[in-house]
């Protein structure tokens, strides 16, 4: 393992004004989101959109740092015979791939899942590699509810993280760790920070363990907020310093930096607590944005599956990651998404 060259290629991930594209929709995933357009989930559609995006010029080089891909996508190639991974390259945008193969119940754990996909990972890494990632990333689940997360749970999923992560290394591969605690259910802000925080603590705890070296990896984890059925809403300023507060808690500034999931917030949202996050200051790592959703909804809906509004969907792609760069450096008003509308 080189980590200088790990080190090099995390930092750029996270460099300042830049955030990642997470495009690893799986097959299920993205057919939700064809059929909200009214656009058939084919082999050849799924191509063309994301090709649309790693053709959107000023968006990729200026604003995207990487784009983590879903396995099918790494091996296509563009309409023209081009692989979609040299067009993330030609734009100065790094290529990952999303290793993971889903999630399974948890036995003796109702309710709760864990990854699953660590079989033969080694063998499946070298050939990523051999494609052009340079980084991976790996999604564990954390549902908040009755009775759960259970110590089980967070334990089995910290653990397969860092066994994730230290084969990622031994291949030369930066290893997103993305435990993601859910917003899907009724908790407040206070119930999400204290949950977080034990994923967190054991998250790194077992990265430890595993001999994962922090200066090699990027975190991918939530924000401290409240859960989208909750009956109290955190504002955008709570959830920037109670989020900040966590991850100077429990995140060693070894780590070169720290790119959010979206998790089910709206666009503006997402990026409005980045910003807020960035105001805050201080901060020991590299903070910026590894969205999927809230990079793509606009720009799904402008495409809508036509040739003729490749162009609209560009400019709604470049718009969102430009707003999301403002944001990773403190800089995004409220106004500029009027302006743009």
């Amino acid at each position: 393992m080189n980590l200088a060259d790990l080190n090099k290629i995390a930092r750029a991930m996270v460099a300042p004004g830049k955030g990642i594209l997470a495009a690893d929709e799986s097959s299920g995933t993205i057919k939700k989101r064809f059929d909200a357009i009214g656009v058939e989930s084919t082999e050849d559609n799924r191509r063309d959109y994301r090709e649309m995006l790693f053709r959107s010029k000023d968006a990729m080089s200026k604003y995207i740092s990487g784009v983590i891909l879903y396995d099918e996508t790494i091996w296509q190639k563009a309409k023209d015979g081009t692989p979609l991974v040299k067009l993330i390259e030609a734009a100065g945008s790094i290529p990952g791939i999303k290793v993971d193969e889903g999630t399974q119940a948890l036995p003796g754990c109702p309710g709760e899942l864990i990854t699953v996909g660590l079989d033969r990972l080694a063998e499946r890494l070298k050939k990523y590699y051999e494609q052009g990632a340079r980084f991976a990333k790996w999604r564990a689940v954390i549902d908040v509810g009755n009775g759960i997360p259970s110590r089980t749970a967070i334990q089995t999923n910290a653990h397969a993280l860092a066994r994730y992560a230290a084969l990622c290394q031994a291949a030369q591969i930066v290893p997103i760790v993305e435990p993601e605690v859910l917003m899907d259910g009724d908790h407040d802000i206070a119930r999400c920070y204290e949950v977080t925080e034990a994923v967190l603590n054991e998250t790194f705890q077992q990265l430890y363990v595993q001999r994962v070296a922090l200066e090699g990896m990027v975190l991918k984890p939530n924000m401290a907020i409240a859960g989208k059925k909750s009956a109290r809403k955190a504002s955008v300023a709570e959830v920037a310093e109670q989020t900040v507060k966590l991850l100077k808690a429990c995140v060693p500034s070894a780590v070169p930096g720290i790119a959010f999931l979206s998790g089910g917030q709206s666009d503006e949202e997402a990026t409005a607590h980045l910003d807020a996050m960035h105001r805050i200051g201080g901060l020991p790592w590299g903070l910026t944005f590894s969205y999927g959703r809230a990079l793509q909804a606009a720009p799904q809906k402008a495409w809508a599956g036509k040739a003729d509004n490749v162009a609209a969907g560009q400019q709604a792609f470049t718009h969102r990651a430009e707003m999301n760069s403002l944001a990773s450096k403190g800089e995004w008003k409220a106004e500029l998404e009027k302006k743009a509308a």
